[in-house]
């Protein structure tokens, strides 16, 4: 079944100014990233290529024909040039106060679409740059792809159609704990944590931030004996879950950091090559940070080494107690967030082996 790309014109292929309307040379430029990126997607993917732009009152006397064409050829010109070509152009020339179904997100201009039984509607994607593009996604039944939205760029739009998204979800119920985890290694530090700790939530939420992914976790333990389960099966759940989501690990950087907090020196060197193993090279002095035994610490890397099947070698030093602790998950958040990068032009495993 074939799938499509409906593509958005003003603010997506092209810059949109202030009045909405481009109407002359001097008022066009295109977005960053856009030939590059719609080129490798075009030369890389069996998508079709369909524009759906609103172009407000085209052809009455607030937007003459003459001032839209000459600069719509010459973008479709320059487009073609990096080899990005499109199959179907669809402009509706409405005002938003006249509530036409074929306007924007109105599916009008699309029957031919969706009354295709040979178009995959489910894996096509609608790009775009505003909530009327999202709700035109959803009104079709297909996803969508928003420009600014939580930092979505051009180079991340090619990196998700190309070689997917990373998200995976891992439930573990045991008689001591029952653990949700939910994790999208290309999010944007979305986090959603209980554990029934504040200090051990308070690190976990660490993870999601300064990992720029987002991340649920939601775990009942039996707190009530004491914090040990709650803190393993956790790692080891959320390692779990960070393995599924990386999968083949083709493209990935593979590796990541170290970072100062206030008195403290904290380092997390990480390879994800799939042989765990962990170096511990931090002590600490108090029985408890929050309600957080510091003997669980180095527990809860050994159980998320373990289970992610990577390889953590970490070191603090310092004073403060609290500090040392989240100073090594900040720098593991930032080295997961090093070694999970993917080089889509360079798709390939980082290893000489031929697998990890």
């Amino acid at each position: 079944m074939q799938k499509i790309l409906f593509i958005d014109r003003d603010g997506t292929l092209i810059e949109e100014p202030q009045d909405e309307q481009i109407d002359s040379f001097a008022k066009l430029k295109f977005t960053r990233g856009v030939f590059k990126n719609l080129g490798f997607i075009r030369q890389q993917l069996d998508f079709k290529f369909v524009m759906v732009s609103n172009q407000d009152g085209l052809g009455t006397s607030s937007f003459p024909e003459d001032t839209f064409w000459p600069v719509h050829n010459f973008i479709l010109q320059t487009l073609e040039g990096e080899g990005i070509t499109f199959d179907d152009m669809l402009i509706d020339r409405h005002f938003p106060e006249d509530n036409s179904p074929m306007r924007k997100p109105g599916t009008g201009m699309l029957t031919a679409y969706i009354d295709n039984p040979d178009i995959d509607m489910a894996g096509s994607y609608v790009i775009g740059d505003r909530d009327s593009d999202a709700q035109l996604a959803a009104n079709l039944g297909c996803k969508a792809l928003i420009l600014g939205r939580d930092g979505l760029t051009w180079d991340k739009i090619a990196e998700l159609l190309f070689a997917g998204e990373r998200t995976a979800e891992v439930k573990r119920t045991t008689k001591e704990t029952d653990i949700l985890v939910k994790i999208n290694l290309d999010g944007s530090g979305k986090t959603d944590i209980s554990t029934g700790l504040g200090f051990f939530d308070h690190m976990l939420e660490q993870i999601g931030k300064h990992g720029m992914m987002d991340l649920t976790i939601h775990t009942k333990g039996d707190l009530e004996v004491d914090e040990h389960h709650t803190i393993e099966d956790t790692a080891i759940a959320l390692g779990e879950c960070i393995l599924k989501a990386l999968g083949d690990k083709r493209g990935i950087e593979r590796y990541g950091y170290s970072l100062p907090m206030d008195d403290c020196l904290c380092q997390v060197a990480l390879d994800f090559g799939g042989r765990p193993w962990l170096v511990w090279d931090a002590e600490f002095h108090r029985e408890k940070v929050g309600e957080m035994p510091t003997e669980m610490f180095l527990h809860f890397f050994k159980s998320l080494s373990d289970s992610a099947k990577m390889n953590l070698n970490i070191k603090a030093e310092g004073q403060n107690e609290h500090h040392k602790i989240e100073g090594i998950f900040k720098a593991l958040a930032r080295s997961l967030k090093m070694a999970v990068k993917r080089d889509i032009y360079h798709y390939e495993l980082p290893s000489t082996k031929g697998t990890l």
